[in-house]
């Protein structure tokens, strides 16, 4: 039987099924006695188990040949939803982009203000940095949000470099420095 319905694809319709059904009949073959009648009887009822299957799905098919079957409309279901809300979701994540851009940029700037000293003068590298800030975002508030962004992918970097790069720059630095004077 097994081989019948290997041949007529049968096994494809539940192949876990087949298999332990075609591992348990030939185990059953190793065994005699109470041991083997009790596996063949397991057999035996996988064996007609699988037949219900196979005569139902058949007769599923044959009646419902128009129709899906179920995975099928699914998957359709779910192609739609996905190509419906894959533009939505798009535009949602570039709102929330720009409103990030636009958060960041003005707790970078109200940062950059906590930097500069109260009694800063016009020199001062932290009330220079601030004062740039502050006329880029008059003049440009998208261009501020990129120079950020910039920033903060070049800090992002440095760090992901660690402090003992820069130590170790300047060391060899120093290093050939000392070679020179000798």
């Amino acid at each position: 039987m097994l081989e019948a319905w290997r041949a007529n694809g049968d096994d494809r319709a539940n192949p876990v099924r087949f298999h332990l059904i075609d591992a348990l009949d030939k185990r059953a073959a190793a065994y005699e006695g109470e041991t083997r009648r009790m596996l063949d009887e397991r057999v035996a009822q996988l064996l007609d188990a699988y037949r219900s299957d196979i005569e139902r799905a058949a007769s599923c098919h044959a009646t419902n040949k128009s129709e899906r079957g179920p995975l099928a409309m699914l998957v359709a279901d779910i192609g739609k939803a996905s190509s419906m809300h894959e533009t939505s979701h798009a535009q949602l994540l570039d709102y929330f982009r720009a409103v990030w851009s636009k958060v960041s940029a003005e707790k970078q700037l109200r940062d950059s203000l906590a930097q500069v000293p109260r009694n800063a003068g016009p020199l001062n590298s932290s009330s220079l940095v601030h004062r740039s800030l502050s006329l880029m975002r008059e003049v440009s508030p998208g261009y501020l949000e990129q120079f950020l962004a910039y920033v903060d992918a070049l800090s992002w970097i440095e760090s992901m470099n660690g402090p003992g790069v820069i130590v170790a720059k300047e060391a060899a630095g120093a290093k050939k420095g000392a070679r020179k004077k000798k």
